[in-house]
């Protein structure tokens, strides 16, 4: 019996575990990106993140199908199969993108960990990168063990988070939702609009698909591919619904929309113990998101190096990588963490929905085909 669910679990389960373990970090820790990519038009949002679950539910289906029947495992090999030479355009953006979404998180948690902690932003930084590199010298097996504590440890987290919020501040939910947008921005947005904004979410946050590869190799069958599509999908929207319902509670309140970090101002009014635990996810969250991207391009790496030495990358070097990744990232932070989002996440989209999600549906009858 405990075989069984094991198996399953490794399956069906753990792909959606590790996309949103490494989502989660530059998807809607800090709330910044709802507010971007759904509550800023109020109510009417929420069709982007139906569109978002949508989205998220077919690439992973597709991806997951793609990878199990041609039995590739790293990006490059899957890309090289959709669209021949042009996977060259995927890396130079899954990079940049890698590289923009781990400096918003190092900009996010710089901020969190010393306004709660006290700690000196440097510090906190050290420890992240000290973090993520012991995950990436370990190997997978750990990064996978690891990765599934932290999702069920996330996920509760953000579901307090969301029921504290709402429930204390329910009518004003309600009120929003029944008097509909309150800015001239949100009351202009057409719904085509809305919907394109949601697609946009899915592009840029197309990156984390290559960190999972590695838990693709355990798909039996096209009803596993479907199965583990779906599964991900929803793990990957349950959160940005509840921070989009939380943020609703506020809207449409500037000081909660312009804010850096919106979930630090809706947490202010409760108990610190809120705060605090909100500083230790969002830490965790930068280790998650950090690894698995770096792990995606490590795994890359590490297939072309089997071709010439069986052994692969020594874990030393992996660990090396990671550091100066992440040291990238660190100085790109410096630019600030509403710019990093609303002007670099939605150019890199273009060029991940360009690369990846078009050759990918444009594939859809040649990977489905028996």
């Amino acid at each position: 019996m405990w075989k069984y669910l094991k198996d399953s679990i490794g399956r069906l389960l753990l792909p959606g575990i590790i996309l949103q373990s490494v989502l989660i970090g530059g998807g809607f820790a800090t709330g910044r990106e709802i507010v971007e990519y759904g509550a800023r038009f109020g109510p009417p949002g929420l069709v982007s993140g139906l569109s978002i679950f949508l989205g998220f539910s077919v690439l992973s289906v597709l991806t997951f199908e793609a990878a199990r029947k041609w039995q590739v495992f790293d990006y490059k090999s899957l890309v090289k199969k959709l669209s021949g030479k042009a996977w060259i355009g995927f890396e130079i953006t899954y990079l940049a993108l890698a590289v923009l979404i781990i400096a918003v998180m190092a900009a996010a948690a710089g901020e969190i960990l010393n306004n709660i902690f006290g700690l000196n932003y440097w510090l906190g930084v050290f420890i992240i990168i000290g973090l993520v590199a012991l995950l990436n010298f370990k190997g997978e097996e750990f990064i996978a063990r690891m990765k599934t504590i932290g999702t069920v440890a996330l996920f509760a987290a953000y579901i307090l988070f969301g029921i504290v919020v709402i429930s204390e501040r329910s009518a004003e939910v309600v009120n929003i939702f029944t008097s509909g947008p309150q800015t001239e921005a949100a009351s202009s947005s057409s719904i085509y609009m809305i919907i394109w904004t949601g697609i946009l979410y899915v592009g840029y946050n197309l990156a984390v698909y290559p960190a999972t590869f590695f838990t693709l190799k355990k798909l039996k069958s096209r009803r596993d591919s479907i199965y583990a599509g779906v599964f991900s999908g929803l793990l990957m929207t349950i959160p940005w619904f509840l921070t989009f319902l939380a943020l609703m509670a506020f809207y449409p309140d500037p000081e909660i929309m312009n804010a850096p970090v919106p979930w630090l101002i809706m947490l202010e009014p409760f108990a610190p113990i809120y705060i605090l635990i909100f500083g230790v996810v969002v830490g965790w969250t930068l280790v998650e998101t950090a690894t698995g991207m770096i792990h995606g391009f490590i795994g890359r790496l590490d297939n072309d190096v089997k071709l010439k030495n069986p052994a692969g990358l020594s874990p030393l070097k992996k660990s090396g990588i990671s550091i100066v990744a992440l040291a990238i990232s660190i100085l790109l932070a410096q630019v600030g963490i509403i710019d990093l989002i609303a002007k670099g996440y939605t150019f890199m989209a273009y060029g991940m929905i360009l690369f990846y999600a078009i050759p990918l549906l444009i594939s859809a009858k040649r990977i489905w085909s028996d």
